[in-house]
């Protein structure tokens, strides 16, 4: 796997430290919210312990030795959170689920896929869309089963796809 890229705000010190500036503040959420999900993209991690991030290299740079605070934490995901990357999985919230992109998003992208593909009106098991040879090359390959079934559900909303279940297997057929 290729080496994280942080971005240039990640080595200037003030970066970890909220701004009173409106504007800025709201710019700098921005980069952090960005930074947040291309970590977790790049990592392929689907979960964020808010205690343990804080000593993690999201979050800590030793290089400059700067740690962004819990409560600044907090407000990026809570950012995270109003655009539908995060949800929080426990009422304490010390816990939460990242997605990279929505489930919605996912849904766009694999429904692009299928169409591109020539899948339309035909049934794939959630298997072989997740780890089939066909999808190596997609970013939703590997893609946990929890999260696939998600965005699958959003294109049911829309009627572009079914979720079905077949000889313990379970399926999507998409439709045009």
């Amino acid at each position: 796997m290729a080496t994280f890229e942080y971005p240039w705000q990640y080595d200037f010190p003030p970066f970890f430290t909220l701004q009173p500036n409106t504007e800025t503040r709201k710019k700098q959420l921005t980069a952090w919210c960005d930074l947040v999900l291309a970590y977790h993209k790049h990592h392929r991690l689907y979960s964020l312990d808010v205690k343990e991030s804080q000593s993690s290299p999201l979050f800590c740079n030793a290089k400059i030795n700067r740690k962004l605070a819990a409560e600044a934490i907090y407000s990026i995901l809570e950012e995270l959170r109003i655009k539908g990357n995060i949800e929080w999985t426990d009422k304490t919230r010390s816990r939460c689920t990242v997605m990279w992109r929505t489930p919605e998003e996912w849904g766009t992208y694999i429904y692009k896929w299928a169409f591109k593909n020539g899948m339309v009106n035909t049934v794939c098991t959630l298997y072989e869309l997740a780890n089939g040879d066909d999808t190596k090359n997609e970013e939703f390959h590997g893609l946990e089963d929890w999260l696939l079934k998600r965005a699958l559900r959003t294109l049911e909303r829309q009627r572009k796809a079914e979720l079905i279940a077949f000889d313990g297997n379970e399926g999507v057929k998409f439709f045009s």
